[in-house]
């Protein structure tokens, strides 16, 4: 499909990874909009509009549901989980709706309602969720499920080793939502990650650069210098 924007400074930048769970809607919208055609953004319209009115959980299946398979078809493979991502925060889908879409649906639809979890649930009732993609070997439902949701809710002892499953699949830990925070002072991470690289260097086999980030920010006050994709505390890049 057409798009008004197809060089790298595109506003869709802003719209992969877990950056989708660390940007307002709002500003996602304006994001998306600002690249999608005529038609895409027809589409994108109505299917928010519809969201709207049937919010919540209605019936066996809402129509926004159906949309959400839509998606990449309609706005393409660029957009396709920023869009669904606001779709879901259009009809402010609830625990029920998100678990039910998770369940049935796609990994990409999984991946979207990860994304959106920071944005309708304001508590820990989606952490199923949650454990359930941080199970998969599915690179990019990991890399959704690390994201400001967890960073809030996930307890310690599940969010090392949440931490470690992206050293051992290889997600980068820059996806991490509150890494800094959450792994300072952490001894038993510290150790937990001394293991691994230890494990790693007596089968002969290169210890991940990102261990010895991670393995930094556990000291009580080292703050590793910012550079290309730290993120800050409020999930933010700075």
């Amino acid at each position: 499909m057409t798009r008004a924007h197809a060089h790298p400074a595109s506003p869709a930048a802003g719209t992969q990874g877990t950056t989708l769970a660390r940007t307002r809607p709002s500003d996602l919208h304006h994001h998306v909009v600002t690249g999608l055609d005529e038609a895409a953004h027809a589409w994108l319209d109505q299917a928010l509009d519809e969201a709207a009115a049937h919010r919540g959980t209605h019936g066996p299946i809402s129509v926004w549901e159906l949309r959400l398979a839509e998606a990449g078809r309609r706005c393409g493979p660029e957009y396709a989980d920023a869009v669904r991502v606001l779709i879901l925060d259009a009809a402010r889908a609830d625990p029920g709706a998100l678990s039910r879409v998770y369940v049935q649906g796609t990994a990409a639809e999984r991946r979207a309602v990860l994304y959106a979890l920071p944005h309708l649930v304001p508590g820990p009732e989606a952490l199923p969720l949650v454990e359930d993609a941080l199970r998969t070997n599915d690179t990019r439902l990991l890399a959704a499920a690390v994201g400001p949701y967890t960073a809030r809710h996930l307890p310690a002892h599940a969010w090392r080793h949440a931490v470690l499953k992206c050293l051992f699949t290889g997600v980068p830990v820059a996806e991490v939502a509150d890494l800094d925070r959450r792994a300072r002072a952490d001894a038993e991470l510290a150790r937990m990650l001394h293991d691994y690289a230890e494990e790693r260097t007596a089968a002969g086999r290169p210890v991940p650069e990102d261990l010895h980030r991670v393995l930094t920010l556990t000291g009580p006050t080292t703050t590793p210098p910012a550079g290309p994709g730290t993120r800050g505390l409020d999930g933010k890049e700075s």
